[in-house]
């Protein structure tokens, strides 16, 4: 059965210099940080050839940059890898969307869309998922600047 440090180890045979930072905080849980732009190649290699689940991606809003993690499992063996892309245009933040690897991404993409406004470049449907339809336009309520828009409260 494939191990951790497996899979570890083949990311960094195969990326080399595309791996920015290895974090293995324990036996069942590692964090490995690469470039925006290697989002798609990674996730095929951990996908496709390694035949880790994609679990779900997050994002946090870290002041001076966007982390989007994007969260891999191999089950049987009982751990989760996490790629981290690091978005420094906190204005126009952008990264390729997953989905054309696995259609699994669309939802949890749509909703970061909708809560940090990342722009996930080759994802044909970011339509609101969450929001009211009056939502305000580039208000996105999970970013660290986010102030409550008014809203008209004659609307129920």
């Amino acid at each position: 059965m494939m191990s951790m440090d497996d899979v570890l180890n083949g990311l960094g045979n195969k990326f080399g210099s595309k791996i920015l930072k290895t974090d293995k905080k324990n036996a069942k849980r590692a964090y490995v940080d690469i470039y925006p732009k290697d989002i798609i190649e990674v996730t095929r290699y951990l996908f496709k050839e390694l035949g880790l689940r994609f679990n779900i991606a997050s994002a946090v809003d870290d002041f001076d940059c966007i982390e989007i993690l994007y969260h891999f499992s191999l089950d049987r063996a009982g751990f989760v890898v996490t790629m981290r892309a690091i978005l420094k245009d906190k204005e126009s933040p952008h990264i390729d969307s997953i989905t054309s690897v696995t259609r699994s991404a669309w939802w949890i993409e749509r909703e970061i869309h909708e809560l940090f406004g990342i722009e996930f470049d080759g994802n044909s449907d970011l339509r609101p998922l969450l929001l009211p339809d009056d939502w305000p336009k580039g208000v996105y309520p999970l970013r660290k600047n986010f102030v409550v828009p008014k809203r008209d409260s004659r609307k129920a």
